[in-house]
């Protein structure tokens, strides 16, 4: 497994895969790995000749008041992780690498579906991560892109991104990774204290609840309403409890598959997930 710090020396490495027509898989991510990671790894290295990983802590998908000074940077044990997995070649740059000495004058911004979710509480989030993703894949110009559907918005966003442009790249949703108690895997799960992370599986909890709920006839509104309580009841702040298709628009009521989208604060750590509910 090679690390490549510059794009130089990422599109020298894949020379050789480019010239003999290999697939070249790509899996994004800002390090920290854990078993959602590495899931998109495994997934990649089933479909693909040849797997980049990116390590790369993105500073314009950040608000200012957000952590990006603090996210934590673990490259040697990444790359430990990666190397087990099967990993070709982990892309690692600096910033400068990245976005160069000169102001960035260009911007891509994906309207709409951004609008609201975590684009209301987050803004000019979408904006970084569309700017570096897109940047990414002209660096490493993979065929096939893998992402988890934790981040439901975030994929919806880049699908969408790759079909308006013409991107000639298939993205690809890997599940939810989740621990044995049902918490979806993240990096920030780390910000949680012992206490905090006994509580962070009601989340899930009540998402699950709300699907039964849901199938056995309750309506939609009522299910909304008793997820927001019972985090509430539990000591979450809560940004957001949704329901919306497949696509990202509203929906009133369960007559259509629908994805449940939570976003809440307990402590200072803001955790998100989602449940997709077929009717």
């Amino acid at each position: 497994m090679k690390t490549e710090t510059t794009i130089h020396g990422l599109t020298a490495s894949l020379h050789a895969a480019r010239q003999a027509r290999k697939t070249i898989g790509f899996v994004p991510t800002m390090g920290n790995l854990h078993q959602g990671h590495l899931n998109l790894v495994r997934e990649a290295r089933k479909l693909c000749d040849v797997v980049v990983v990116s390590i790369f802590v993105n500073p314009i998908q950040f608000g200012p008041n957000e952590d990006y000074d603090s996210y934590p940077r673990t490259l040697d044990q990444d790359s430990q992780l990666l190397a087990e997995e099967g990993c070709d070649i982990i892309f690692a740059p600096s910033v400068e690498q990245m976005y160069g000495s000169q102001p960035r004058l260009t911007n891509i911004s994906v309207g709409q579906i951004t609008n609201d979710l975590c684009g209301a509480q987050r803004p000019g989030h979408f904006d970084g991560v569309a700017v570096v993703v897109t940047k990414l894949f002209n660096i490493v110009q993979p065929h096939f892109a893998f992402f988890g559907q934790k981040d439901y918005q975030q994929l919806a966003v880049i699908k969408t991104m790759v079909r308006d442009l013409n991107m000639p790249i298939e993205i690809i949703g890997v599940p939810i990774a989740r621990a044995e108690d049902g918490l979806a895997l993240s990096s920030r799960n780390g910000y949680l204290s012992a206490e905090h992370r006994q509580i962070a599986p009601v989340i899930y909890q009540s998402l699950k609840t709300a699907e039964t709920n849901l199938k056995q006839g309750q309506a939609l509104t009522e299910v909304l309403a008793e997820i927001k309580s019972t985090l509430s009841d539990a000591g979450f702040v809560v940004d957001y409890v949704e329901a919306r298709n497949p696509m990202l628009q509203a929906v009133e009521q369960f007559d259509q598959d629908i994805v449940l989208f939570v976003a809440a604060k307990i402590g200072s750590t803001r955790l998100i997930d989602n449940l997709q509910i077929s009717h």
